[in-house]
């Protein structure tokens, strides 16, 4: 991509807005209303990838008011599908089609909408693809694995007019969105700083081996638009996270993304100027993991506001009371807010507000959803008919997306760097070079090029 394009992408992203009134430029272009649906029509909606996030979408898909239909499971994996039909058949009354082939689905005038549940791998590539055969797409976090398939995602859905949600479902959070508003209309002062944590018991990885593909598996297509690569045991399900960077964004990419989300959303931030990285693998260091799985960042930003990330994947103590949340600090007092609460406390640290949501949100359990995740998808829905604005549109999304990058480079090159908190450009070489990362030529093409 030119230096002229990503100019013009990070001068785009950097006006993306934040909070309750953030509406995408994507969403309500006039290119997007032409694209709109009319809201009592019907939503055809196909699901690929059917593993761990399955159970966020059955509700939203079967509730009467979505008003959608399921056309297609699809899956790399034939069983994948077989044990999702089983599930879906739990909750409506027809059959969806079972397609293992990705391209066929996309190829079908019928769908409207690609929730796109795939690897990391998939997300950027899959979303552009669907984007051009006509869909509408939610995508599930993270959005993008590098800043280059940042600005690709929103250069394409700016071009083709499709409304794109990304899954960090904590923007739907009735008690979340409640106590941002709070926060940006001040009842803890002036906002300074945030500390979004993780805390998780996982376990030893096992070691990568040569191994037959298992049965029913298209090892091709589930590799992609990544580099290919013989099969090890133990990838495709689940430890691809691990396995390196070809397929997964550590656990920055895997969970962070929906804390640092909202710690930014918070502070009213857009690009930071500096990011500052301590990490390691402090666990089974004899394992297969091969990233980090300890990690404490800093990130700075105008005005002197800061963002924190205190990750622990292998280490279940919950040092702030939770196994995930953010704190917010300001110049009154300060806010704490997960997944199911949020308690404001005076500057002196007494307690003058609790609210408690009424999420059955999953927290760090691998896999669920619960009525966040509901609603979010709801809000998808609705902002594709034009009766709502993306609580998660791409655009803004994407800036959160950045610093999931920016850590994770930081990480790889063992260094601190600054940023152009314009552009969101980094200001160091070798970071540089992770702006992108390899992909298998043949597949360069399908979403490469608007």
């Amino acid at each position: 991509m030119s230096k002229q394009n990503r100019r013009n992408f990070m001068k785009k992203t950097a006006l993306g807005s934040i909070g309750l009134a953030s509406v995408s430029s994507m969403a309500m272009s006039a290119k997007s209303y032409r694209n709109i649906i009319g809201a009592n029509d019907r939503l055809n909606v196909a699901i690929a990838g059917l593993g761990r996030r399955l159970g966020a979408f059955y509700e939203p898909i079967a509730l009467k008011e979505s008003n959608v239909r399921l056309l297609y499971l699809c899956d790399a994996k034939l069983d994948q599908m077989d044990k999702a039909a089983t599930k879906f058949a739990e909750h409506i009354t027809y059959k969806p089609k079972l397609q293992q082939d990705i391209f066929k689905v996309l190829d079908d005038k019928e769908v409207d909408v690609l929730i796109n549940a795939m690897p990391d791998h998939w997300h950027t590539p899959g979303t552009i693809m669907a984007m051009k055969s006509g869909k509408h797409v939610y995508v599930e976090k993270p959005s993008s694995c590098t800043m280059e398939e940042n600005e690709l995602l929103v250069e394409a859905t700016e071009h083709y007019g499709k409304v794109v949600q990304m899954g960090n479902q904590q923007r739907s959070s009735g008690h979340t969105q409640e106590v941002i508003k709070k926060i940006h209309d001040g009842i803890i002062g002036e906002a300074y700083k945030a500390v979004a944590f993780y805390s998780n018991r996982r376990g030893n990885v096992p070691l990568q081996q040569k191994a037959a593909i298992p049965e029913g598996l298209d090892w091709n297509l589930w590799q992609g638009p990544a580099v290919h690569r013989e099969y090890t045991s133990e990838t495709w399900n689940y430890n691809w996270h691990w396995y390196g960077w070809n397929y997964g964004t550590a656990e920055l990419g895997n969970n962070a993304t929906h804390e640092l989300d909202v710690a930014r959303w918070a502070l009213n931030v857009d690009y930071p100027q500096m990011v500052e990285v301590e990490s390691a693998k402090r666990h089974f260091v004899d394992d297969g993991w091969e990233m980090y799985d300890t990690m404490l960042a800093r990130f700075i930003f105008e005005n002197n506001k800061q963002i924190e990330w205190d990750g622990k994947s292998r280490n279940g103590f919950n040092t702030y009371g939770s196994g995930r949340g953010v704190i917010i600090y300001g110049t009154e007092g300060s806010v704490f807010v997960n997944r199911g609460v949020h308690r404001i406390y005076d500057r002196r640290g007494e307690l003058i507000e609790e609210s408690k949501g009424t999420s059955n949100e999953a927290g760090v359990a691998l896999g669920g959803g619960g009525n966040m995740s509901t609603t979010h998808v709801m809000n998808f829905f609705d902002t594709i008919r034009g009766k709502a604005s993306a609580n998660a549109p791409i655009d803004d999304a994407n800036i959160s997306m950045a610093m999931v990058h920016y850590a994770n480079v930081s990480s790889r090159i063992g260094q601190n760097f600054e940023i152009d908190s314009k552009k969101g450009t980094m200001f160091n070489r070798d970071a540089m070079q992770h702006w992108g990362k390899p992909y298998e030529d043949s597949w360069k093409k399908k979403f490469m090029e608007l």
